[in-house]
């Protein structure tokens, strides 16, 4: 299931931390929870996520008492810090049953200092969804869903190896809008000898359900995964750019925002847990292979848990969740800040940056303004915004950040 993920890699060696002269945190940058479902079905030959087909059933009770450990192990380090936004991803969590559910979010609620008003999105398939079970869903505290729907075309469904076909996902989200107010729908382009014509009428059916939240992601062929090692036709560069051009146009159209790279929305309507992560907020991650950032006073930690779900749960016997841990050396701090925040196509204030690195602005500022000289960024009235060129080559202008 696609999903958007904060671009920053956990690495096994320590590096260097803030030396007492240093600013540190005032107030920490806000809070998030992810919590990761590794099972799938099957497991779809373009993913690269941590997930895994289930084979003899899923050992839900026991992963949810590992998931329950887990987070009170991680209490001491974010108690008393307010959480924003929870994101439930995978893997299809759909596939966990609303008991589950309903015990996995009160135990949530009843150790952590949650917003009333906190995001909690699920990620769903729409070939694992029945009405009983999203109905169920919304009464344990899920209140926004996002629905891996990825194509309307059963040609290109069948490409991609999913399990469902395009009345399946049409029921899907006719079934989350009666129980859900905010529905995200994940989309791809440049599929499979996709024409810009196959990619608007996929997008044309997403936005004749009336959602107001739109993922569209470019097919891209990562490393290890069974569509690297036999690719199949894709369009070429000219005809994919084309693709997002033509996208973008039709959602501006639509009245939708293009907030960030991937991510469209009508007005009020942005992912809250995503923004977190592209400003650079904290995020603990619970779950097999789920990513954390952390801020202390005068540091930034990054952890991942044991990865394979038999790893997790082992671990979880013996207290032992995280398989990696590392600090984020002051040096590194603008290039991960910013492979976050440039994200953003409307940008941030220079002060964002102060606030969740607890550096001064001056480790930042020759950079952009080196960028603004190319003409990849804008800056005015402390407000640095990617500009056209710089969105289109996002990674020439991180590279300017890179030390």
């Amino acid at each position: 299931m696609s999903r958007i993920i904060p671009l920053t890699p956990v690495r096994a060696a320590p590096a260097a931390v803030a030396s007492p002269d240093e600013p540190g945190f005032t107030v920490p940058p806000p809070l998030s929870l992810y919590i990761h479902f590794p099972w799938c079905v099957r497991k779809c030959p373009y993913c690269d996520f941590n997930s895994h087909t289930v084979r003899e059933g899923i050992p839900e009770a026991s992963y949810i008492e590992a998931l329950i450990a887990d987070l009170e192990s991680a209490l001491p380090d974010i108690w008393g810090r307010r959480v924003q936004t929870i994101f439930i991803g995978g893997g299809t969590p759909s596939l966990m049953t609303t008991h589950g559910l309903d015990r996995l979010i009160t135990a949530v609620r009843t150790r952590l200092h949650l917003s009333p008003e906190a995001e909690i999105t699920l990620e769903a398939n729409p070939g694992t969804v029945e009405a009983t079970r999203f109905e169920g869903f919304r009464a344990a505290g899920v209140n926004r869903l996002s629905i891996g729907v990825q194509s309307f075309d059963d040609r290109q469904l069948a490409a991609l190896g999913r399990i469902h076909d395009r009345h399946d996902a049409a029921r899907a989200i006719e079934l989350a809008q009666r129980c859900f107010d905010r529905v995200n729908i994940d989309l791809m382009y440049g599929l499979p000898q996709q024409t810009v014509a196959g990619a608007l009428a996929d997008l044309d059916m997403a936005l004749s359900t009336g959602v107001s939240h739109l993922s569209c992601y470019h097919l891209t062929l990562e490393p290890n995964t069974p569509f690297a090692a036999q690719p199949p036709e894709l369009p070429d560069d000219d005809a994919s750019a084309d693709m997002q051009e033509a996208i973008e146009a039709r959602l501006a159209q639509a009245g939708f925002m293009h907030y960030e790279t991937s991510a469209f929305a009508r007005p009020g309507q942005q992912c809250l847990h995503n923004l977190n992560y592209w400003q650079f907020g904290d995020y603990l991650g619970i779950g097999a292979g789920a990513h954390g950032k952390l801020s202390f006073h005068d540091r930034i930690r990054r952890d991942m848990r044991h990865k394979h779900p038999n790893a997790y749960l082992e671990g979880a016997t013996r207290g032992d969740f995280v398989q990696e841990s590392h600090f984020v050396g002051i040096d590194e701090r603008p290039f991960e800040f910013m492979m976050n925040a440039a994200r953003l196509n409307d940008g941030f204030h220079i002060d964002l940056f102060g606030r969740h690195t607890a550096l001064p602005v001056d480790r930042l500022m020759p950079r952009l303004l080196a960028a603004r000289e190319d003409g990849l960024i804008e800056l005015e009235a402390g407000r640095v915004k990617p500009t056209l060129r710089g969105r289109r080559f996002l990674n020439e202008l991180l590279q300017r950040f890179l030390d």
